[in-house]
């Protein structure tokens, strides 16, 4: 009997295509005798053994061609003797055991195997390729598409196709697509759902495979994050003279664009409104005492107001230490204390990311 070390991929049985003579197939053959079997009928007895043993044999990734004539094999074959059935396992692990490595069966496997390896662009250049030519589920590449891409689809796609990609998506995905769609075209692909029950699977095949290609074929995104991101956290850092002159002048050329990035602007002044008061003992466990002396003496305005804020949410005596201390320290230079609150700001955002605190939405 095959163990576990030996099973193989479907793909690893003998080729059904392949001529194999005549064959002495259910007849009945002398204990001891091997029966003749051609290859085709050799791969069925694999199969067969595969399922007697409890092993969940998949044949879908094999050719609908294949499947048929390995069916018909197992239904023409009736019965084998012991000998027959040894000297086929035998004959199939000695095939199996001379394959020192298996490479992926097609593109879209190889793609699985080596994608997260690959830049985004050679990714993208091979699956473009692989939607001219598309091996394996295509449907498997829609479900890792997130639901933003996916909902602009539902949206430009007829009815009947929005209803299919519905129906081929998790139960869970395909609500949540639907609950953002408007109400009525919401109520049209629900209805589309209950039409299309007599589709042919190889319509939803092609209907998978066109929007894998043109899921693929989209540009390749250089940035991770959305510009109004990318621009919040470049101005999180700069001085707030700078931060103050860039905004200004995005308000002039693109005023909904700047409010966006005020939005995604997160500063020292912002603390009161985004850091619950039972997290600011653990953001200054993150941040040296000195550092929120310096930010505390050189505080003005808004950013006075956050100073006060965090100390109120401390123990009274720390409170007071640093108040002396920031007292005694004198004048501080503008930098210097620009440079400890975003010092401050840092280690909350680090805190953020690490998911040890969360940041509220700011009241407008």
């Amino acid at each position: 009997m095959p163990d576990d070390r030996a099973l193989p991929s479907l793909a690893d049985l003998p080729d059904l295509h392949r001529p194999g003579g005549s064959s002495g197939a259910g007849r009945p053959a002398a204990p001891g005798t091997v029966q003749p079997l051609t290859r085709p009928q050799k791969a069925a007895v694999i199969v067969r053994l595969l399922i007697s043993e409890g092993v969940n044999v998949s044949l879908r990734r094999l050719p609908d061609e294949v499947q048929l004539a390995l069916t018909q094999e197992m239904t023409g074959l009736r019965s084998i003797n012991h000998a027959t059935l040894e000297a086929v396992a035998e004959e199939f692990l000695a095939e199996i055991d001379g394959i020192g490595l298996q490479f992926p069966d097609g593109l879209e496997d190889a793609l699985g195997l080596v994608g997260e390896s690959l830049t985004p662009t050679a990714a993208a250049r091979l699956r473009n390729q692989a939607g001219v030519d598309f091996e394996g589920d295509p449907w498997q590449v829609l479900q890792s598409v997130d639901e933003e891409r996916l909902l602009g689809v539902l949206e430009c796609e007829s009815v009947e196709v929005a209803a299919v990609i519905l129906s081929k998506l998790k139960v869970s995905t395909a609500a949540a697509m639907l609950g953002r769609l408007p109400g009525p075209q919401a109520r049209r692909i629900a209805y589309a759902v209950s039409q299309i029950g007599a589709i042919e699977p190889a319509t939803v095949r092609r209907i998978g495979v066109s929007l894998a290609g043109e899921l693929d074929a989209r540009p390749v995104r250089a940035f991770d994050d959305e510009p109004v991101a990318r621009v919040g956290a470049i101005l999180n850092f700069s001085t707030a003279g700078t931060r103050d002159e860039v905004l200004e002048g995005l308000e002039e050329t693109d005023r909904a664009f700047a409010e966006e990035v005020r939005k995604a602007i997160f500063t020292f002044a912002n603390i009161p409104g985004r850091v619950a008061p039972r997290d600011i003992p653990r953001v200054l466990r993150e941040v040296d005492q000195t550092v929120l002396v310096t930010a505390v003496a050189g505080a003005s305005g808004k950013d006075a107001e956050a100073a006060e804020f965090i100390l109120a949410n401390i123990s009274q005596r720390m409170a007071d230490n640093i108040r002396t201390e920031a007292g005694e320290s004198g004048e501080t230079a503008e930098a210097e204390s620009e440079a400890a609150m975003t010092e401050v700001v840092s280690a909350i955002r680090d805190l953020e990311a690490r998911g040890e605190i969360f940041l509220t939405v700011e009241d407008e």
